[in-house]
């Protein structure tokens, strides 16, 4: 997409749209399944949805990779116990979603894995159907999550699961 079509949907894609797209209801059950996963494996994961990049980093043509390793260490999805921190970034003008692991988390999931979790949630969001779409990729992920890292203690809740609104 060259830098002016690119800009105009940065322009487009508001705030008050993300927050039609990811009402309330909607972030609650995906905060509920943050947590119903995190009870069955030991990874921590956080998901991140952003309408629109700063235009200045549009401008820049900063991808949406870029931008979720730079929310990834902003909110110190990094700094875990474990290393098992997961940070799902949705970047709702650039039709993308991204996924940035720690260390422990990454070594032991394939990029096919991760891929086929971004696939499943943009498929469904391309059809507008975000709800079902964000609560279907994340129990892909956490089905990964607890294959890889089973849940065998109380574990320390590190990262919040609330979704968050940028």
């Amino acid at each position: 997409m060259n830098t002016f079509k690119r800009l105009l949907a940065h322009l487009r894609h508001t705030r008050a749209r993300a927050r039609a797209q990811f009402p309330a209801a909607t972030l609650q059950a995906i905060q509920a399944c943050i947590g119903a996963g995190e009870a069955e494996h030991h990874a921590e994961v956080r998901l991140v949805i952003e309408a629109a990049l700063p235009l200045s980093a549009v401008l820049r043509n900063e991808s949406s990779r870029a931008r979720a390793h730079e929310l990834f260490s902003h909110y110190r999805i990094w700094d875990t116990e474990e290393n098992s921190g997961v940070l799902i970034y949705l970047n709702l003008a650039d039709h993308r979603v991204e996924i940035v692991t720690d260390r422990t988390v990454g070594r032991a999931l394939k990029r096919a894995d991760w891929e086929s979790v971004c696939s499943t949630m943009t498929r469904s969001f391309a059809s507008g159907i975000y709800h079902d779409g964000a609560l279907e990729g994340l129990a892909q992920l956490n089905r990964l999550l607890a294959l890889h890292f089973p849940q065998t203690s109380q574990h320390k809740n590190e990262i919040s699961n609330r979704p968050l609104m940028l």
